[in-house]
């Protein structure tokens, strides 16, 4: 089995993204909401690169953080609601993908929110093992939640940008095309492919982990009866008896 080694097969995808990128970076449909949408882009890249030297992720997680920020770059390039897969998908075989499938509307974005969750998910359970020490169900579960979550806030921006800028740059931005539970359905779309990612990890592990059903349940076990709360305070100010906590 041939092993590119880890740092330069992170090399190799940072070079392929940054060459989708500069391509697509040429005469953008909305050179305004290519700058939006690009925004969060440049923080999540500083954010992986100045954690490169305490944190560095798995050859497949990398692998997924590539092919998401793939897919947003094509979004960022023609927006997310122009996107012409069904004009590619017709040239190619002469038949209407949308009509296939049922749908009235461009649906690259919920593709994009759907992949957020079944791309990103997997990186993020790292990150709980790893930082959070996060085990058997919660190793699963916090994934799931922290994507709802960071979908949820996502959404809060999106508004937030919109009403800021208005006009035809926060309609693009905002991309709901006409769909007034377009936030809800993305946020749904997001928490599906954590879902996907997060059970098909589960299976994979309870397969091949022969502890799988012990570390469950041992996650799932109360590590500390004592109450916390107003009894904690007490014991951090020395007003009971027991060893100092957290509230």
């Amino acid at each position: 089995m041939i092993r590119i080694a880890h740092r330069r097969y992170v090399l190799i995808l940072m070079v392929l993204y940054v060459l989708l990128w500069l391509a697509l970076a040429v005469a953008p449909l909305d050179r305004h909401d290519w700058l939006l949408e690009n925004v969060l882009v440049l923080a999540f890249a500083l954010g992986l690169a100045a954690a490169q030297r305490h944190f560095v992720f798995s050859r497949i997680s990398y692998t997924l953080i590539f092919l998401f920020l793939c897919l947003h770059a094509v979004g960022a390039h023609y927006t997310y609601a122009e996107v012409p897969y069904e004009r590619a998908w017709q040239s190619l075989t002469g038949h209407s993908f949308n009509a296939m499938l049922g749908w009235q509307r461009n649906n690259f974005d919920r593709l994009v929110h759907f992949s957020y969750g079944l791309l990103l998910a997997y990186p993020l359970r790292e990150i709980f093992l790893r930082v959070a020490d996060a085990r058997g169900f919660w190793g699963y579960f916090m994934p799931l939640e922290f994507t709802l979550a960071t979908s949820a806030l996502y959404e809060l921006i999106e508004w937030g940008a919109a009403v800021l800028f208005g006009g035809d740059l926060g309609v693009a931005y905002l991309g709901t095309q006409g769909d007034v539970w377009d936030a809800q359905k993305d946020m749904a779309c997001a928490g599906v492919g954590a879902l996907l990612a997060m059970l098909l990890t589960a299976a994979l592990n309870a397969w091949m982990q022969r502890d799988f059903a012990r570390e469950w349940t041992q996650s799932l076990r109360v590590k500390d009866r004592r109450p916390y709360g107003e009894d904690e305070i007490a014991r951090m100010l020395g007003l009971d008896d027991g060893p100092q906590g957290r509230t």
